[in-house]
């Protein structure tokens, strides 16, 4: 009797076309180190901020870029250009890359001692003095010291109560990260298995499965100069699980190249020649601080991205003549650079993005992926092209996820077809692209393609080039001359 009713009833069929679920674009990925000692961070693991405080309480901070660039990228991805989220994997690893022990006399002032900032807390041993010069005190923290990580240094502040007495000599020996022991190969990374551990940029593979996010944007700024490191970069962001794509954010060496011919040079030398490369010379100051090219080209990229009237979104605008947050350009030494419109053309026709200050302000300049002019494609050079089409199949791929594994029928062509078809047409009303379509051909579908649950679609697709030449005639015409006798 269950098929028995009486009444009045609804149900609801599901809808053949699906809201496409849309890529995020410019979301930055960083390996690198951060002191990582001062919070108690993760080593080897991606970590997601949506904001300065969060990746701080994450990762530390230290104004010393030089050894940890993680904080150079948190400190222009929040506060310079204002754009969220970042996922950095710190590689330095407090019980690996280790100064070693150091034993000092400390005279304590205002019951405080300062160490260096590299200095770690938990590997303290203090001890005191008795009125004959011997060491027969080891003090306790929490109980006769506590430690703080504060402006820069390790400080030690005596307890009111214990036993360090005030203005006391105390004897400490420490242990400290050292940020140099980091190598190319803790950047590289790969996977243990006698720990059976990920490390660097092999983690790439795991952000998405871990936040739902896919990192299109990879930066390592003190080592990306690295050739080996570079072209690690480059695979990775050519294939993110296998699946996906991004751009990775490449420094040219500016202690080497310290010129624009040797620029050219270093990159023909080393060999930084994909369309997964964006190649930035030289380095950008503002105020006391120098900035590697990538992290200020990420932010301006992500900055152009998310903006409403560029990117709107997505990566259909280019960052070049896009302003930067920067007031001069630099070598690693700190000697000026600068260039005019003939040199920094020189660059990008080269493959090189650089920086110009030519009307009213600094701005990246150049629009060319390190693949250029070997690589003419305008679906390889053109880096806002290229991300377009990377975005769109990245945007693709999770929005008929779903369908995987689905029976291949009518139906299911269809779904896919109208779902994808409704949100390019949206794209190309919003100006992110001049066309587009799917299609479900049957030349492109073989018979033991069907059977085999292979189904080939075709999407068609003209993202806007950047008006990168406008070119302007001026012609003097004599038939004005007329107006001398009106």
């Amino acid at each position: 009797m269950s098929d028995f009713f009486h009444g009045a009833k609804a149900s609801k069929k599901s809808t053949s076309v699906s809201t496409p679920v849309v890529a995020d674009s410019g979301i930055h990925l960083i390996v690198g180190t951060a002191p990582v000692h001062s919070v108690g961070g993760a080593v080897n693991e991606p970590v997601l901020a949506y904001n300065y405080n969060e990746a701080v309480a994450a990762m530390g901070y230290s104004d010393d870029w030089k050894k940890y660039d993680i904080c150079e990228e948190i400190y222009t991805a929040f506060m310079l250009y204002g754009v969220a989220p970042i996922v950095m994997i710190n590689v330095l690893d407090p019980k690996k890359h280790l100064a070693g022990e150091t034993t000092a006399d400390f005279t304590m002032v205002a019951d405080v001692v300062d160490l260096p900032f590299e200095a770690l807390a938990d590997s303290l041993v203090v001890k005191g003095y008795d009125t004959e010069e011997a060491l027969t005190q080891e003090y306790t923290k929490g109980v006769d010291y506590d430690t703080i990580y504060t402006d820069g240094v390790l400080r030690i502040e005596r307890i009111e109560g214990g036993a360090i007495a005030a203005n006391a000599k105390l004897n400490i020996k420490y242990n400290a990260v050292d940020p140099t022991k980091v190598t190319k190969a803790d950047i590289i990374g790969g996977y243990d298995v006698a720990t059976e551990t990920t490390k660097g940029f092999e983690l790439v593979d795991s952000v998405f499965p871990k936040f739902r996010i896919i990192p299109d944007i990879l930066l390592a700024p003190n080592f990306s100069h690295d050739s080996e490191v570079a072209a690690i970069m480059a695979a990775k962001a050519e294939s993110i699980n296998g699946l996906f794509v991004g751009k990775a954010i490449i420094d040219v060496d500016t202690s080497v190249a310290t010129t624009y011919q040797k620029a050219v040079e270093w990159k023909n030398e080393n060999n930084i020649t994909q369309p997964t490369q964006l190649l930035g010379w030289p380095m950008y100051k503002l105020y006391d601080r120098i900035f590697h090219h990538s992290t200020q080209l990420a932010g301006r990229i992500t900055k152009t991205d998310s903006t409403e009237d560029m990117g709107g979104g997505s990566p259909c605008e280019s960052a070049s003549n896009k302003t930067l947050q920067v007031d001069s350009m630099v070598l690693a030494d700190g000697r000026e650079v600068l260039l005019d419109l003939l040199k920094a053309n020189y660059l990008n026709k080269n493959g090189i993005i650089t920086g110009l200050n030519l009307m009213g302000g600094f701005v990246s300049w150049g629009n060319e992926t390190a693949c250029y002019p070997a690589n003419t494609d305008v679906t390889d050079y053109f880096y806002c092209v290229s991300r377009m089409f990377g975005w769109v199949a990245n945007t693709t791929i999770l929005s008929v996820w779903d369908k995987v594994d689905r029976a291949l029928k009518p139906r299911l062509i269809e779904s896919v077809t109208q779902t994808l078809n409704l949100w390019l047409n949206g794209l190309m009303a919003e100006g992110k692209i001049l066309g587009g379509r799917i299609e479900f051909n049957e030349e492109e579908n073989t018979e033991t393609d069907l059977m085999a649950g292979i189904a080939h679609f075709h999407i068609y697709l003209t993202p806007p080039s950047p008006a990168k030449e406008l070119d302007f005639v001026l012609e003097y015409d004599v038939s004005y001359l007329s107006a001398l006798f009106e």
